[in-house]
């Protein structure tokens, strides 16, 4: 999907503050039992479609809003995703500026993710 300018540049400027994890670390940690929250950001009709298994859902539109109750501890480890790293990397850029300290955006998004042949909800 090609998007507008300004929300790459947009996009382009939050990914200078955060760090990025591919999907296949993601499923390496999975896989390894390691503790952290796997966090879709996208809209509750991508989710309904599908999303990544052992995800959980928290929309764009109110992760700022709600992460706090869901995630209380600012120093766990959160994995962001969306459809293909865009928003979740603009999400993560939010999060830390809350005070969370351990907020990574899966590169590629679940686009990555199918394509990878990863398990699918």
């Amino acid at each position: 999907m090609k998007h507008s300018e300004g929300f790459e540049k947009l996009c382009d400027d939050a990914k200078t503050r955060v760090r990025e994890i591919t999907v296949a670390d993601v499923k390496r940690k999975q896989d390894a039992g390691e503790q952290f929250h796997f966090i879709d950001v996208r809209e509750d009709n991508e989710w309904a479609q599908d999303h990544a298994a052992g995800a959980l859902h928290l929309g764009r539109g109110i992760i700022e809003r709600d992460i706090e109750k869901t995630v209380p501890d600012k120093d766990a480890e959160i994995v962001l995703y969306c459809g293909g790293g865009f928003r979740s990397a603009l999400a993560a850029d939010n999060l830390q500026k809350m005070g969370y300290t351990n907020v990574l955006s899966m590169a590629g998004g679940i686009k990555a993710w199918r394509e990878a042949g990863l398990p699918l909800e």
